[in-house]
């Protein structure tokens, strides 16, 4: 199976995997649109991909491709039009003492048990805990231009954002923060600091992956506005209403 596209995704194949439990929708099945051979699939490849709906995980990118469901749709902010809100602004204004630092991809011990720690306190202690390996797949591994953003508070390591550099933007791949600190708001202040980042580097979009209505999870990124979304195939305005009340969550699940 192909996709058109631009001539340097041409070399480019795409495979629909089998149905798997979907994390987001209970009960529902999900598939996945996987671009291959995944060692092809470097920054100039994946900024064209990146606007055609797609996401990385680890060295593998991929957008939903789901038969009889068509909820998530890719968001991305467009940084010269965001208007924050008072609230946003309350919590920009608290957390300016963090420390912030870029940093390669690296695997550290002092990350996976902030990392630990995050996915314990969001899925209440169920489920099995992830392996050092597995976190390494997702997060420590990439064929494109990806950094890890440190925030420190007096040199504790309070959040971790994982992101990539892409032709137009900067794509949030994943964020994981001290969620026992439950008076902040760290997952509101990292977009905020990434969509600083994209002017300084002028570039006009903060991709946010996918947004599900239903989904609680995701609710937060509809207090970012404007914002727009790809609806048949289409980069358009979305989210004109006000957003439902959620708990503070990651600011970059995919």
């Amino acid at each position: 199976m192909t996709l058109p596209g631009e001539q340097h995704l041409h070399k480019i194949q795409f495979y629909a995997t089998t149905a798997y439990a979907c994390g987001y929708l209970a009960n529902q099945p999900a598939q996945s649109l996987i671009a291959t051979p995944h060692h092809l699939i470097d920054a100039q490849a994946y900024s064209g991909l990146i606007q055609m709906g797609f996401r990385r995980s680890g060295k593998f990118a991929y957008r939903p491709h789901c038969e009889s469901c068509h909820a998530c749709i890719p968001v991305r902010l467009p940084v010269n039009e965001f208007q924050p809100k008072r609230s946003q602004r309350r919590a920009w204004k608290q957390h300016l003492d963090l420390e912030v630092s870029l940093m390669e991809l690296r695997f550290t011990e002092e990350h996976f048990a902030l990392y630990t720690a995050y996915q314990v306190a969001r899925h209440d202690g169920s489920g099995d805990p992830e392996t050092a390996e597995q976190y390494r797949n997702f997060l420590v591994q990439s064929n494109v231009e990806s950094l890890m953003v440190e925030f420190r508070k007096q040199g504790q390591l309070k959040m971790v954002s994982v992101v990539d550099v892409v032709a137009d933007g900067i794509s949030a791949v994943y964020t994981f923060y001290d969620a026992a600190d439950t008076q902040a708001s760290y997952g509101t202040f990292n977009v905020l600091w990434l969509l600083q980042w994209c002017r300084q580097l002028q570039l006009p979009y903060l991709y946010l992956g996918y947004w599900i209505k239903e989904s609680r999870k995701m609710a937060y990124k509809k207090n970012f506005l404007p914002q727009q979304g790809l609806v048949n195939g289409e980069w358009q305005a979305i989210h004109t209403e006000p957003a439902l009340p959620a708990a503070e969550v990651a600011a970059t699940e995919s």
